[in-house]
């Protein structure tokens, strides 16, 4: 059977797309980017390749990223990019046979954003489009079973946006979609090193120190990483070490919203449903929630046991493959996702 036979679950995130394909499980793991000659319109590169050019670039090709805060904000350069990693999965054979997709979504999604999701999965060739919002999908590929009339609490803290919500019967009881995720941390790095030393660095340095030392919560270790910018007073090159303590500082105010939507999410939640959550803990989902700490704060500010997923940053993916189980009920409209649309 051709590749685009089959149904294909997207996580279509902000900093990473990952796809999924029904009997195959993940088979695609790329960046979020996509780099255009500015004089031809030509597609260049996508995924890694293109982010390897992010502030790198000649004058006549620019490498961006379609995807801001969870939602689509170039248009045509997401559908481009859908259609290049529909090639690259299927081998760039040609096809025959539509797939059926269900895309990601955060859970604060507007429905004129949901349509443009809809909107560029089919033109990048689907059948038939499928929404799910993410932290179902998140919670699903945590292994919670959400069918049951049992409370779950998830955390999903991805590139773009944190999406925090209360899972019961298949279905979101209570939810909070910020705007507050990866990227918000690596500009507040950004910002903490032209604040604090003077120096400019990039984004994928902000990124790689995150990765590195970034803590949001006190360490026994200090680690350090030396940082390569330039320096805003004499405009030259300048190396300097950075320690881990340092980005406790630097990641504190997007920390704190993220703290406070889930604060919010529990007080709306309903009395039994909160007693779930004491017994069941929260589940941390998303590349976000790799940041070191991040589970020991949580459970400290809420006194409720707080883990990460075992595999945090492919959650989202796995939920979305394991739903396409259940894409023939949908189309029956008997499976209870808190929100979908679909498309002929």
């Amino acid at each position: 059977m051709c590749a685009w036979a089959k149904d294909i679950g997207i996580d279509l995130g902000t900093a990473s797309v990952l796809v999924y394909v029904k009997g195959k499980g993940i088979v695609l793991n790329e960046p979020s980017v996509v780099a255009i000659d500015k004089n031809s319109g030509k597609l260049l590169k996508v995924g890694a390749d293109a982010q390897a050019m992010l502030g790198r670039t000649p004058g006549n090709i620019v490498a961006i990223r379609p995807l801001r805060e969870g939602v689509i904000s170039d248009y045509d350069m997401t559908e481009r990019m859908l259609k290049e990693f529909m090639r690259k999965i299927s081998g760039g054979s040609s096809f025959f046979f539509k797939p059926r997709l269900i895309i990601c979504v955060p859970s604060g999604i507007t429905e004129v954003e949901e349509r443009a999701v809809v909107d560029a999965g089919i033109q990048a060739g689907a059948r038939r489009v499928y929404l799910i919002e993410e932290p179902v999908a998140a919670a699903i590929g945590a292994g919670i079973d959400i069918a049951l009339p049992d409370g779950h609490m998830v955390v999903d803290i991805g590139g773009g946006t944190s999406d925090i919500a209360v899972i019961s019967l298949s279905g979101v009881v209570e939810s909070a979609s910020i705007k507050v995720a990866g990227d918000q941390f690596n500009e507040a790095v950004v910002k903490y090193m032209r604040r604090k030393h003077n120096v400019l660095v990039g984004e994928r340095t902000a990124e790689q120190m995150k990765i590195e030392i970034g803590c949001v919560y006190p360490q026994e270790e200090d680690a350090s990483i030396d940082v390569k910018g330039r320096c805003l007073v004499t405009g030259l090159p300048k190396t300097i070490t950075v320690h881990a303590s340092e980005m406790l500082e630097a990641f504190e105010e997007p920390v704190e919203r993220i703290l406070e939507a889930i604060h919010s999410v529990l007080e709306r939640t309903p009395p039994e449903l909160v007693g779930d959550i004491s017994n069941n803990g929260i589940v941390m989902t998303g590349g976000g929630s790799l940041v070191k700490g991040f589970d020991k704060l949580v459970e400290a500010r809420t006194g409720i046991h707080t883990q990460v997923a075992e595999d945090a940053i492919s959650c989202v993916a796995e939920g979305t493959g394991k739903s396409l189980e259940s894409l023939n009920a949908m189309q029956d409209g008997t499976v209870n996702l808190s929100r979908r649309r679909q498309m002929n």
